[in-house]
């Protein structure tokens, strides 16, 4: 009796020390699962190239990179695959987001916490709190910023400006005179891709211009009714008639990108558009302030409106979860952010980073976003769902292209904005 009751304790030791030793196994597993799955947007070539940073990094801490790109320069499309993901049960690792869609999807309940990556990181005392506002959710870590963008820039074929004997224009009217000697030289004055988020980062930055911060801020973020009924935003309207006059016939759903390609090939003069429109020029080879300029819109100076990508980390099984906290710490890393962003166009998510790798554009836009955080005009673009949320976002959207494609009078986008607006809230 007592060898088979010995036989038995032996067999169970070694039925428990498999199963420890399997246990142990699927640990390792859950621990060292180094595939990371990332759904995102950028496909141009500067938003590749700056893409490629991120991966080659990761690869060196052996992360396998799967892409998910959904070409799409808003991210509109890369939305909804994500939705029809997200609801199978099946979400990406990581997702490029923006702004008030980080705070829906967190709302959801879909978000990873990722708070103890963050703090031994110590992102809090380096990321600015404009950003955090969309990066954290309830005082947990969400998101990853990698970098701010800013919307108010025209960037401009320098060889074409100095053939017609063009100054840098400072001045709205100035802005308006320039645009007009490259219509009348037979070139193309403005270079626009007819997409709705294209027509309201032209919008926003018209209004920054004509209305000045206070008015924005009124308008486009606050929503009050007065100054979105005002005589100012009929100013806003009436500029852009006349920036209307100065696209080329088939400007309709153009993409972004291939409207930077018409300034760089010097087929046209200008281009309204956020700072990622500088990786395009980079890209392809052209110097800063020899080839190219970037400069705020008129008008606007002093002011910045911002959008800033961030890396949102869905809940996901939890073998994945050790290579989603690596991908979140390898975001902001301070090399990282540094070279990114000089590749991208716009500027680190941190800020205790050197500007000394970026181009005059880049210092100036980090100069730029410094100054405006402390004089209280930074703001969060309403073109790119910084401003207000998506159903407000939306409704702005509808008028603006509306107005652009000649389906409604100046007058008329006044009160249709109005009304919009009040029905979005």
């Amino acid at each position: 009796m007592k060898k088979l009751l010995l036989i038995m304790l032996v067999l169970l030791m070694a039925v428990s020390f498999s199963i420890s030793a399997t246990g142990a196994e699927e640990s390792a597993e859950v621990a060292d699962d180094p595939n990371v799955e990332v759904l995102h947007w950028w496909t141009s070539g500067g938003e590749a190239a700056a893409l490629n940073v991120l991966k080659e990094n990761l690869e060196e801490m052996g992360i396998i990179w799967t892409d998910s790109p959904v070409a799409g320069g808003g991210g509109e499309q890369a939305m909804t695959v994500l939705r029809s993901r997200a609801t199978a049960g099946n979400p990406p690792t990581a997702v490029q987001m923006l702004g008030f869609d980080i705070i829906d999807w967190a709302e959801l309940g879909y978000l990873a916490d990722i708070n103890e990556i963050a703090e031994a990181e110590g992102w809090d005392a380096v990321v600015p709190d404009a950003l955090k506002k969309f990066s954290k959710y309830e005082g947990a870590w969400i998101a990853a910023p990698v970098n701010v963008h800013s919307t108010n820039w025209v960037w401009a074929n320098k060889k074409v400006l100095d053939d017609l004997n063009i100054n840098v224009p400072t001045t709205w009217d100035e802005y308006v005179a320039a645009m007009q000697k490259v219509k009348d030289s037979g070139k193309i004055a403005l270079a626009h891709g007819g997409q709705a988020w294209q027509d309201a980062t032209i919008f926003e930055a018209v209004l920054l211009s004509t209305g000045g911060p206070d008015f924005y801020k009124k308008s486009m973020i606050d929503l009050d009714e007065d100054a979105l009924g005002s005589a100012t935003m009929l100013e806003v309207f009436k500029r852009m008639d006349v920036l209307k006059t100065f696209l080329d016939p088939n400007f309709s759903g153009r993409d972004w990108n291939l409207a930077s390609a018409m300034v760089i090939e010097g087929q046209a003069a200008f281009q309204m558009m956020g700072d990622w429109a500088k990786g395009e020029f980079l890209g392809a080879g052209k110097v800063p302030g020899v080839d190219f300029i970037g400069i705020r819109t008129p008008g606007t100076q002093g002011s910045v409106l911002f959008n800033a990508d961030q890396f949102v980390m869905f809940e996901i099984d939890e073998s994945k979860r050790a290579a989603q906290n690596k991908l979140a710490a390898a975001i902001l890393d301070p090399g990282f952010q540094i070279a990114f962003n000089v590749v991208k166009g716009s500027v680190p998510a941190r800020t205790d980073v050197s500007d000394e790798a970026f181009t005059i554009i880049g210092k100036q836009a980090i100069k730029d976003l410094a100054e405006a955080n402390e004089n209280g005009t930074l703001y969060g673009s309403m073109a790119h769902g910084h401003g207000a949320p998506a159903s407000i976002k939306n409704a702005v959207y509808d008028v603006v292209t509306a107005h652009i494609n000649g389906q409604m009078t100046s007058e008329e986008a006044v009160k249709e904005l109005v009304s919009a607006i009040a029905a979005a809230k």
